[in-house]
């Protein structure tokens, strides 16, 4: 009998346990998380991702006479890793010799060619001086004769005489004119002779230059640093393969790690909270245990489209007060730009937040129910939101519907209440982002939408 009992308990006990098993694990598919209700300062940031650059940099340059030697882009075809600590002196790149190694080459050909025309003039204008200084000394020799011959006509009839003078006077002028043009014939050779050793010269130099420059296309720091990369136009760094023009021949930078900015884009819904001065908290992705002050220095007046996004932005500046060894450039941060305070406020997390076509409102934990209370919300931050009526310091709220919500009636705000508000804008709305863009929203998490 006594085993009998022990059988109708044990299953007695089993039996319970299930029926245990199956209420509690239906009461857990909705388990109520709730919030307090908090009262005190409210600060309103806007977040956002940036990049670190240094403030100041010195930049390492390329050739510096490209277009003197009429060379208008280069390739870079070596060059150093990006983030490589290097001396003053030491290699950073090389770029493309092709184009200005051609160019030598002509010019080298070209040199030939007016030396060859150099020599060809000289023997011309030797031989051409040559045949002018022997006519000039054959019509001296013919001029001493006619003067012999005047002297030995003296006993000669007068007309025989006359003849002979002028015979001496032709003689002369033929002379006079002679010798006249052989000065001329001297400084047209001379002439000549300058504008091919002119040519000849700026070739030279021409060819001096282009060595120079091609000397230059090992390219060396000018003060110890990290090297790092230049970017081009679309953001884009300049690596193997990039192209130097001749009007901006900067190979890489040497940033100066001491002072650090952290360059970022803010949307054109959140540019006008962001004002030169504010205060900004500054996250490091790759050490998230290290915090950074800041401040606003610069805001742009005129908005960008970035590449593959939709979303009209805004340069900011923001420049990081502390010094530490671990920041490099091109680190991506996260900034968080205190843009007010709202003193003395009632505020909640953003996720309680609920609302139909009409009424924003919350679950309330009301004793040992749950309750629809009818709220009006004001300015919000990433995580929460403040309530501007209908809520109390220290109720409890639920951040995550109960079971049959929609049966729940919507306990209202007094009509004057509401109309105290009336006018103030309405709630934020979930935004729709492009996954494309990288510029974080400044409006928190989507408030939740029922029925």
């Amino acid at each position: 009998m006594n085993r009998k009992k022990f059988y109708y308990l044990f299953a007695s006990i089993i039996v319970l346990a299930i029926v245990s098993y199956f209420f509690f694990a239906k009461g857990d598919k909705n388990p109520q998380i709730l919030s307090t209700v908090k009262k005190g300062n409210f600060p309103i940031e806007v977040t956002t991702t940036g990049e670190l650059i240094a403030k100041s940099s010195e930049k390492i340059y390329g050739p510096q006479a490209l277009r003197q030697v009429q060379i208008w882009q280069v390739k870079i075809q070596d060059i150093i890793p990006d983030g490589t600590v290097v001396d003053s002196g030491q290699y950073v790149a090389s770029l493309d010799r092709t184009e200005i190694s051609n160019k030598i080459k002509d010019e080298e050909t070209n040199l030939e060619k007016l030396e060859t025309q150099m020599t060809k003039t000289r023997l011309d204008t030797s031989l051409e001086l040559r045949s002018a200084r022997d006519e000039l000394i054959n019509l001296k020799y013919a001029l001493e004769e006619k003067k012999i011959t005047l002297d030995q006509s003296k006993y000669e009839p007068p007309a025989t005489i006359r003849q002979v003078q002028i015979d001496l006077e032709k003689g002369e002028r033929a002379y006079d004119q002679a010798e006249k043009n052989y000065k001329l014939r001297y400084q047209k050779a001379v002439a000549n002779m300058q504008e091919v050793a002119a040519s000849y010269n700026q070739a030279q130099r021409k060819l001096s230059q282009m060595n120079d420059v091609l000397k230059q296309f090992n390219v060396v720091a000018p003060k110890s640093g990290m090297v790092i990369y230049k970017r081009n136009w679309d953001g884009n760094k300049m690596g193997v393969g990039a192209t130097v023009n001749a009007w901006d021949n900067v190979v890489a930078e040497l940033p100066d790690l001491s002072e650090m900015i952290s360059k970022t884009y803010i949307n054109e819904i959140d540019i006008s909270k962001v004002k030169i001065g504010q205060e900004v908290q500054i996250g490091i992705d790759a050490f998230p245990q290290k915090k950074f002050s800041g401040k606003v220095i610069e805001v742009a007046n005129i908005g960008e489209q970035l590449q593959n996004t939709n979303a009209k932005v805004y340069e900011v500046r923001i420049v990081v007060n502390e010094f530490d060894s671990i920041l490099r450039p091109a680190m991506t941060t996260k900034n968080k730009i205190l843009t007010s305070v709202v003193d003395n406020v009632v505020f909640i997390p953003i996720e309680a937040i609920f609302n139909t076509d009409s009424v924003t409102f919350v679950y309330k934990k009301d004793g040992g129910s749950v309750v629809r209370q009818q709220i009006i919300v004001g300015q919000s931050n990433d995580n929460e939101i403040i309530i501007k009526a209908g809520l109390n310091e220290k109720e409890e709220v639920l951040l995550v519907p109960p079971e049959k919500a929609d049966k729940l009636t919507i306990q209202s705000l007094p009509k004057e209440i509401i109309a105290k508000f009336k006018e103030k804008p309405a709630p934020p709305k979930p935004k729709k982002t492009d996954k494309k863009d990288s510029v974080p929203a400044a409006i928190p998490p989507a408030i939740h939408k029922t029925k």
